[in-house]
């Protein structure tokens, strides 16, 4: 075994996020985690039906499908969706606009959803943008971390919620903090609450001073894995005392340095 991968594994994640446009995905069965979910960037970078079927062969295999994206609607035609093998599991989103149609951004998400879920129940549901919508359908919850994920969990537990809680979080190997504000620092930055702080117009990666620096460096440890193996560990460690139950990380700095 490579010394990455025993670095994967002794971070504590369940599952490997890899983005088509980025990777390869067939790489996925170089990975030393047996859970991949591969998102959804666009019509053109959809993997084909015979790639998928085959890492679903060997893999935990879930893609990310937007239910107002056309083929992926499940009140309208099918066609991207039959690329989807029945061995594959989904996971539904609402969708990014910068991957969809004006058309589709203007879809209504909340009957798509719901029928999505009618003819995918064992989906996850990402609740990014749509939290109560979410939340209804008693679906897995797919959440991206932040600084709130674990009140948010604790608390859903709390109110009973008795279902499966998944959280996404770019990751990085590695206390050096220019080599973590480059792998997230344009990520971190985008967050609500950052950007709100950020000086404008300031750096968002390794040349990043001042200010900015401090506030990056914070929302990295806030919004994504970062650090070695055994403080990636601890947080994915007090994510599951909350709650969760599934760890799914992006390796922010390229499958590389998931492999070799």
């Amino acid at each position: 075994m490579l010394k990455s991968e025993r670095s994967v594994r002794e971070t504590g994640i369940d599952a490997v996020a890899l983005k088509p446009a980025e990777c390869d995905v067939r790489r996925a069965t170089e990975l030393s985690l047996p859970s991949v979910v591969i998102d959804y960037e666009g019509r053109a970078h959809l993997p084909d039906r015979e790639t998928l079927a085959d890492l679903a062969g060997s893999l935990d295999l879930r893609l990310t499908t937007p239910v107002r994206a056309d083929g992926f609607d499940p009140l309208g035609p099918a066609d991207p969706v039959d690329r989807v093998p029945e061995e594959a599991g989904r996971v539904l989103v609402a969708g990014h606009p910068a991957y969809l149609t004006e058309g589709e951004r203007k879809k209504a998400i909340a009957p798509r959803l719901g029928a999505a879920i009618e003819e995918v129940p064992d989906a996850w549901v990402g609740t990014e943008g749509i939290e109560r919508l979410a939340l209804a359908t008693g679906a897995t919850q797919f959440e991206l971390l932040s600084r709130s994920t674990e009140r948010d969990v604790r608390s859903l537990r709390a109110a009973g919620f008795g279902g499966e809680v998944a959280v996404y979080a770019p990751t990085v190997i590695s206390d050096d903090l220019d080599t973590v504000l480059d792998a997230v620092g344009g990520y971190v930055s985008r967050r609500g609450p950052v950007a709100r702080v950020l000086p404008e117009g300031a750096a968002t990666d390794a040349s990043a001073s001042g200010r900015a620096r401090e506030v990056l460096a914070a929302a990295s440890g806030d919004y994504a894995l970062c650090g070695t193996e055994t403080e990636i560990r601890a947080r994915v460690d007090r994510l599951r005392e909350a709650g969760a139950d599934t760890i799914v990380g992006y390796p922010a700095r390229g499958i590389e340095a998931f492999i070799a």
